[in-house]
């Protein structure tokens, strides 16, 4: 389940990573803290689940959760991230465009007004 767990994670980072070029050294951060964040995860995990004794079945199996989750349903998960993600852009610009629309029409009024004003 840890195994899965860090796929999802890693599935997530790689579809924020990929939306950004930046250079080396701020990827090779992201990459760092992605990695100890997830190394956090997957200790709360064990400790919570096998009170944290680390045998090297838990490390083959965390392997096999890894790769069989890339293999079975990575793409499956990946289409739900992209989908997701289009939504909520889509979202953020009709309320962002609302609300741009929303302050020009205030602004547009109180210039009005004034017009008025300096013509009595």
């Amino acid at each position: 389940m840890a195994g899965i767990i860090t796929g999802v994670l890693f599935d997530f980072y790689r579809l924020i990573r990929g939306l950004s070029g930046l250079n080396k050294i701020i990827m090779f951060i992201e990459d760092t803290l992605f990695w100890l964040f997830t190394a956090v995860i997957v200790f709360v995990f064990l400790m919570y689940t096998n009170y944290a004794y680390l045998r090297m079945y838990v490390y083959i199996l965390l392997a096999v959760g890894i790769y069989l989750y890339l293999k079975i349903f990575s793409r499956i998960f990946i289409g739900f991230y992209e989908k997701l993600f289009r939504i909520l852009g889509r979202v953020f610009r009709v309320i962002l465009n609302t609300l741009v629309y929303f302050f020009q029409y205030v602004i547009y009024i109180i210039k009005k007004k004034n017009k008025r004003n300096y013509k009595n």
